[in-house]
């Protein structure tokens, strides 16, 4: 599923709503989720699972070319934890 389709599916349910506004609500959402990400904020919707901001911490790696050591530095990455409420 893509951006395209849930706007569709927006557009669908809704009646008020036009393609475009759905499209444009799906962006707004979006781009809140993705700003408290970015913040270092966790994104979490009931029923369907959480977004969490994990901490990396810096330490040595190798160069698998070369083989020589070198610092990788701290950064930063999204996990996703489904809610208990999802069946797989």
């Amino acid at each position: 599923m893509i951006k395209a389709d849930l706007a569709q599916v927006v557009y669908e349910r809704h009646g008020g709503v036009s393609y475009g506004e759905a499209m444009e609500l799906l962006e707004f959402i979006l781009l809140q989720m993705k700003e408290t990400l970015v913040q270092g904020g966790n994104v979490k919707m009931s029923g369907f699972g959480s977004l969490n901001v994990i901490q990396r911490k810096g330490r040595l790696g190798r160069n698998p070319q070369t083989g020589d050591r070198i610092k990788l530095t701290p950064s930063k990455y999204v996990t996703f934890r489904p809610s208990r409420l999802l069946d797989f």
